[in-house]
């Protein structure tokens, strides 16, 4: 284990704990006052494994029923997004005649995330809906919007808060930007 703390590794806080709790709070009063309105219960699918903080804490404040699952893609290759989107783990329920809600730590080019969408409504469900922590507008390079957003933020590396670099930092409780001599 290192001695150092990885917090040490972190050039900015952007958005605290604090701050992160309180826009979940008010994503899942929307999320929920929109399917109420619907009469139907979603299938909220978190994409592994950047979604398992923001999900847990956004999840806390549903007051009416859920499903929920997973499901674990990959496009990435180092820092940069391939566009190939591979899937490691599949759901495990059906999402068959289902309204999906895809749970994502950030919205960055759209392409990993376009291509679960169009996943799902190959797979039959009847809507898919995104919510997202972080959107990144900067960086797409594919025509996808979160449907529910709770921050955007700069070009720039963030992590924590499930983000990660080489699968670190997604312990921390808030979103930083990492020093860049980090991943230079």
């Amino acid at each position: 284990m290192s001695d150092t703390p990885i917090s040490n590794d972190i050039k900015e806080i952007i958005i605290s704990e604090k701050n992160i709790e309180q826009r979940c709070r008010e994503l899942a009063a929307q999320i929920e006052a929109d399917y109420e309105n619907d009469g139907i219960t979603p299938l909220v699918v978190g994409l592994l494994k950047g979604s398992v903080p923001f999900m847990s804490e956004l999840i806390k404040y549903f007051h009416h029923a859920i499903e929920i699952d997973f499901i674990s893609v990959s496009s990435y290759e180092g820092t940069e997004s391939s566009g190939d989107v591979k899937i490691d783990k599949d759901l495990d329920l059906s999402s068959r005649n289902k309204n999906v809600l895809i749970v994502e730590d950030i919205v960055d080019t759209g392409r990993t995330l376009k291509a679960v969408k169009q996943l799902f409504y190959n797979k039959g469900a009847n809507e898919v809906r995104i919510v997202s922590l972080l959107d990144k507008p900067d960086r797409r390079k594919v025509d996808i919007e979160a449907d529910y957003v709770g921050f955007k933020v700069p070009d720039a590396f963030v992590v924590g808060y499930g983000l990660d670099y080489n699968q670190k930092y997604r312990n921390l409780p808030y979103i930083g930007i990492l020093k860049e001599e980090i991943y230079e």
